[in-house]
């Protein structure tokens, strides 16, 4: 499919406000998008999840996606893990906004088929912090990439991470940030609930995204 890559560069006037604002620092480095910048207005959510889940999560999860396609959330994240990819799939059935943050380049990436239909009807947008030069994900890329997402987000969904993993230590980092963070009310969570991580169950979906407003 043609793709149009648009590169925001630090200083200059097309770079969106509410990219600027979402960042810290502001913005930094250049910003690769592919696709429609508004969506960066939009109430953010974040989707993280060990590469290890146990199984009575993995439905938990599907559910919740489910709830989250169906409030019209806008979930932002890298998807790289097996059940962030599985739940990219089935949020992009939506007809909510998506946003995709890849560790590495996306300039000369290949785009993959159930990304076109949203991306051609203007609902998904493709964002990289990376040069053209980083084509294969690293550890070091997807650290920086889930760094950047969290930036993004207004909130942080982590379905599960795993005890000593990378995934537990980045909450622990966004709960010293004071990013809100959010997980499933179950036993295999306690670590992240004993630790502060606020319990997001079916039910609370529509009263905390009665609807998603425009931040900026």
């Amino acid at each position: 499919m043609r793709r149009n890559v648009t590169v925001f560069a630090p200083g200059r006037p097309e770079v969106p406000d509410a990219l600027r604002c979402r960042l810290p620092m502001g913005l930094q480095q250049p910003i690769a998008a592919i696709g429609d910048p508004v969506h960066l207005e939009e109430r953010l959510l974040a989707f993280f999840c060990s590469s290890s889940c146990p199984g009575n999560l993995i439905l938990d999860t599907y559910d919740l996606a489910r709830e989250l396609r169906g409030a019209g959330v806008t979930v932002v994240g890298g998807f790289h893990s097996p059940m962030e990819k599985e739940c990219l799939e089935l949020l992009l059935r939506g007809a909510q906004a998506m946003i995709v943050c890849p560790a590495r380049g996306i300039r000369k990436m290949r785009i993959p088929k159930p990304w076109r239909e949203p991306l051609e009807a203007g609902r998904l947008l493709v964002l990289s912090p990376f040069a053209d030069t980083n084509r294969r994900v690293t550890a070091e890329l997807a650290a920086r990439r889930n760094r950047f997402v969290a930036q993004l987000a207004d909130e942080v969904f982590v379905a599960h991470a795993a005890a000593e993993s990378k995934t537990e230590a980045f909450c622990r980092e966004l709960l010293a940030s004071g990013k809100p963070v959010l997980t499933i009310d179950r036993p295999e969570n306690r670590l992240l609930l004993e630790q502060g991580v606020e319990p997001l169950g079916l039910d609370d979906v529509a009263r905390r995204w009665p609807a998603t407003p425009c931040r900026f």
